[in-house]
């Protein structure tokens, strides 16, 4: 099977097919774009999420806490604490292990979260360390936002920039190969990209303001993102390529490896369906918050899922949007 996460349609045909429900306290269950699951206690939501980091060897304490946090702001919900595993290679150092939990705490910490459990392990089933977390967070029933709840109609908005994540982790990862090519600056800025990561705070807005569906866009990118909350919700949508807002050193770096942005692992980005009328009052408290968005596209009752391209170059071309296939981020990072 190829590298990355398993294809929407394989997914449903040999992990989702062997789920049964069993229980009337589960609010979220496991589906294609659902990145939490959500249980009932009383009238509140506990949310749940977890995720291995798997593409990146830097930053794995910080990217294991925000990968996690960003899935449970996607549900409207706030965070309260991060359970950690580490599977670590034969030869690992104590200070290697020590190293990412402190960056892991640190990061947590900064965001008023816990670290509260996990297991830590050398074994000969990696061949390099594997953090794996899984996060908890609390909400309202009433205010439980679900990836599945697009609405005909509704705006689509991103937050900040297509591909953050993904620019940090090949400039850090890939430092050696874009010297030269980048400048001492460009090289700089992509790997303090991974500062950009979190989209908890425009989750909070958003969920505030009466998002109908969230989705962070972790792999597959911004595209792929796109992709699942359609498909979770039983819509389609219209994108406008050149409202998707991509750094110029992100491009750069794409060029450099011939990789697709928009297909980029893109943590940072939160995707947003919202109504025209709410949208409103979100894009108010985003720009008080100093939180770049832009609308791009729409939630259609058709289930195509189309991007067009307005520029001079493509004559407004349009095509569809494909189930995501392994993350652009693997064609550069065996």
């Amino acid at each position: 099977m190829e590298v990355g996460k398993l294809k929407n349609e394989v997914l449903g045909e040999i992990v989702l097919s062997e789920l049964k429900e069993v229980r009337n306290d589960i609010l979220i269950r496991p589906g294609v774009g659902e990145d939490c699951a959500a249980i009932a206690f009383g009238d509140l939501a506990c949310v749940l999420t977890t995720d291995p980091i798997t593409g990146s060897g830097s930053n794995l304490g910080r990217l294991a806490v925000h990968v996690c946090l960003n899935d449970i702001a996607s549900s409207g919900a706030e965070p309260v604490g991060l359970m950690l595993t580490l599977l670590c290679p034969e030869h690992t150092t104590r200070a290697e292990i020590q190293g990412i939990l402190r960056e892991a705490n640190e990061t947590a910490n900064a965001m008023g979260i816990e670290i509260v459990g996990g297991h830590t392990e050398i074994t000969t089933a990696v061949n390099r360390t594997i953090v794996s977390a899984t996060a908890i967070g609390k909400t309202s029933i009433k205010t439980l936002v679900k990836t599945s709840g697009a609405k005909p109609g509704d705006l689509i908005y991103i937050t900040k920039q297509a591909a953050t994540e993904g620019t940090a982790i090949i400039a850090h990862d890939k430092e050696s190969d874009l010297a030269g090519y980048l400048t001492l600056e460009e090289s700089a800025f992509a790997k303090s990209m991974i500062d950009a990561i979190s989209v908890v705070q425009e989750g909070t807005i958003a969920a505030r303001a009466g998002a109908s569906a969230m989705h962070d866009a972790t792999e597959g990118g911004i595209l792929g993102a796109i992709h699942e909350v359609c498909e979770a919700s039983g819509k389609g949508c219209r994108i406008n390529y050149d409202a998707v807002y991509i750094h110029p050193v992100t491009q750069k770096i794409c060029n450099f490896y011939k990789i697709n942005p928009l297909k980029l692992i893109s943590s940072g980005s939160m995707i947003i369906c919202i109504s025209s009328e709410a949208a409103l009052n979100m894009e108010r408290e985003l720009k008080a918050a100093n939180i770049s968005y832009a609308c791009i596209g729409t939630i259609t009752e058709s289930s195509d899922k189309i991007i067009c391209f307005e520029t001079s170059e493509t004559g407004g071309q349009c095509e569809m949007i494909e189930s995501p296939e392994a993350d652009e981020l693997y064609k550069v990072i065996g």
